[in-house]
């Protein structure tokens, strides 16, 4: 029989990538194969066809677009309108923008009709998230098939709708502004299709509340608005209180009040009302809350104690406080901090200093008063005494050591042992010195010491009150970031997961160590659990490979043997430790950290807008935030040079701490 020959002709324009011509012998097999050989080429080819733009909005007026009622006037802003805050994130000079006349006006812009000739249409967008009132929509035969909010922000962040589906279908573009309210107007610029997605998801409306894409999950956020410093760290009767300061009104700092949280077991928080609010002496500014057990105050009335807050009155910072100084002020609850009420007398302790602030407040024991530790100003500390909380005498300085703010101090078993222990200094900045405490002075002893190695770690305080069956000492910083970080969410700012502290010794002294709570193991996915015994690591293995997620408690203990470098990578962020030099390496930041006995043990932790990272017992710690792409879920484990030894891994997926969105 003969065998017919056939050449396979490719068109022209894919000569580039590829020229394919084969014998067809067996015929199935060998188109199979071709097709394998060149659909890639054809793909890639596809990928890198050009962009169409839509619109860019860089003309004088809307062009072919139709426009009705009067948000967005005749032509594009440029820039922000009138009244309005700054807009960012818009591309070129000119963007749609309805604040025209403010949020009252209304109005919708339509684009001509055009083919969709691409997978994707891409979009920057920003301004009000309201439903189907503030929002950019396609429609395909009239009918809407997708659409897009902004997020209550300024900043025009990139989107993309997936219009795969629609390919080769007319459609049109709908802006809309139909909300008169607060946030009622939208901002879009550079729509274009393109066969590259080049932004997130578009957000199409408000997700349930502590289920929004960059909520975190096990980190503590108030529900909405601004949050910095931790504040009135207190335990009562087997709850957790997690007091804050919080802008009641807006996403960022202004207008402090103190916030107030509770949670049996520092994983599950409700948030209640709030508890302390501005008056005529200032705004509330930060401060420590104790429990009276002896009703010292004599605030008691029933048999619950009082709980204590002792805050800054800062004044100044409102009109209601015009011309009034920092002073330091109380609030008592005696309800289980349920309500509160002011003390009638404040402020308790008058201005030391100029904006002195933030003061810390613990019983001493063995002397039998509260003492105070208060910041003055220019790296300076001072402790005062009362035996009562509401009359207060100075005792003594602290010696400088290159901090300001939101004091702490506490005492700790020095290796475990209760028999000798040591008082430790804390700066908000995470200083500390190590030393004694006699009731009236600090003696130090060492340091200073720098504590955290972060980019978003500060004004950390501790919990009073832990019960001496527990014994522990447990901190929670804000994870700061001024600028910001959380686009389009209702909500700014994060605190740290709570972590232990111990002061422990080494060669070279005594250092604090810290480590998340153990309570984060009732958070432990069992069944998204991946436990891996001494492995040899080598360069090109992955023992993750496939892992993904947003969640995850990793503890790994390794030797790095021949390797020259053990790094995770985690949804895009790497954590990775040299071993030529012995460091710790994260996010722009790097600290040493030396091998005991010739392994390093990490744990991690990773929420959905954070990495906190904790090496040898703790002896080191870097808390940092980050905003990976929703789409990079992915975790990954991989040495260079030589192999490393795994002697233990641990990858726990953990659960939402918000039960399905409930607070």
């Amino acid at each position: 029989m003969k065998r017919s020959r056939i050449l396979l002709v490719v068109p022209l324009f894919f000569i580039t990538t590829a020229v394919v011509a084969a014998a067809v012998e067996p015929a199935p097999l060998r188109d199979k194969t071709l097709l394998a050989r060149v659909a890639p080429s054809i793909n890639e080819l596809s990928a890198r066809r050009p962009d169409i733009l839509i619109a860019d909005f860089e003309g004088k007026d809307y062009g072919e677009w139709k426009v009705t009622g009067e948000a967005f006037g005749s032509g594009p802003a440029q820039g922000a309108q009138p009244g309005q805050n700054q807009v960012t994130g818009f591309r070129g000079k000119g963007l749609v923008n309805s604040f025209l006349g403010g949020d009252k006006s209304v109005g919708t812009l339509t684009s001509p009709a055009f083919k969709i000739e691409r997978k994707y249409i891409n979009f920057r967008i920003g301004g009000g998230e309201h439903k189907d009132k503030t929002c950019m929509n396609l429609l395909v035969d009239g009918k809407i098939v997708r659409t897009a909010t902004g997020c209550n922000n300024e900043a025009l962040e990139p989107a993309s709708w997936d219009v795969g589906a629609f390919g080769g279908i007319t459609a049109v573009i709908v802006i809309v502004d139909n909300e008169s309210g607060g946030w009622g107007h939208i901002n879009v610029d550079q729509i274009e299709q393109s066969n590259s997605r080049k932004g997130e998801p578009p957000n199409e409306g408000p997700a349930k509340l502590y289920q929004e894409s960059y909520r975190p999950q096990f980190h503590f956020s108030a529900a909405k608005n601004w949050l910095n410093d931790p504040n009135g760290l207190v335990f009562y009767k087997g709850e957790y209180h997690l007091f804050f300061q919080h802008n009641p009104v807006g996403l960022h700092h202004g207008n402090m009040t103190w916030g107030h949280a509770v949670s049996p077991d520092m994983l599950h928080w409700t948030q209640l009302e709030h508890a302390i609010h501005p008056d005529r002496l200032g705004t509330i500014f930060s401060g420590s809350a104790v429990v009276d057990w002896n009703n010292t105050g004599g605030f008691q009335a029933g048999g619950e104690k009082a709980i204590v807050c002792i805050y800054t009155s800062a004044g100044n910072t409102s009109p209601e406080s015009k011309d009034q100084p920092f002073t330091q002020s109380i609030a008592y609850s005696i309800d289980c901090g349920r309500t509160w009420q002011k003390y009638d007398n404040n402020p308790v302790l008058r201005e030391v200093a100029k904006d002195n602030r933030d003061p810390k407040v613990f019983w001493h024991e063995p002397t039998k008063k509260w003492v105070m530790a208060l910041f003055l100003s220019s790296n300076r500390y001072t402790l005062f005494g009362s035996p009562n909380l509401k009359e207060w005498t100075k005792l003594s300085d602290i010696p400088a050591f290159g901090s300001d703010e939101c004091p702490d101090m506490f005492e700790l078993p020095v290796d475990g042992d209760a028999k000798n222990t040591r008082w430790v200094f804390w700066g908000g900045n995470n200083s500390y010195l190590v030393g004694r405490f006699d009731g009236t002075t600090f003696s130090k002893e060492a340091g200073p010491f720098r504590f955290e190695h972060s980019n978003n770690y500060y004004a950390a305080q501790t919990y009073s009150d832990i019960p001496k069956e527990d014994g522990r000492r447990i901190q929670i910083a804000w994870m700061c970031n001024w600028s910001g970080g959380y686009p389009g969410m209702p909500f700014n700012q994060q605190m740290s997961f709570p972590s232990a502290l111990a002061l422990r010794t080494f060669p070279d002294g005594l250092r604090l160590c810290r480590q998340p709570v153990k309570e984060i193991e009732n958070l432990h996915d069992k069944n998204k659990t991946r436990l891996f015994k001494d492995l040899t690591l080598r360069n090109g293995d992955d023992p993750l490979k496939g892992i993904s997620g947003d969640l995850f408690d990793i503890r790994m203990t390794f030797d790095p043997d021949d390797a020259t470098e053990v790094a995770f990578n985690l949804r895009g962020t790497t954590v990775t430790f040299n071993a030529e030099k012995n460091l710790l390496l994260f996010l722009g930041k790097e600290v040493a950290l030396t091998p005991v006995d010739g392994k390093v043990s990490l744990q991690i932790l990773v929420d959905r807008t954070s990495i906190e990272v904790f090496g040898n017992d703790g002896i080191v710690s870097m808390s940092s935030l980050f905003l990976p792409s929703r789409r990079d879920r992915d975790i990954s484990l991989s040495v260079r040079g030589g192999a490393a030894k795994i002697i233990s891994l641990e990858v726990h997926e953990l659960t939402s701490a918000w039960n399905a969105g409930k607070p």
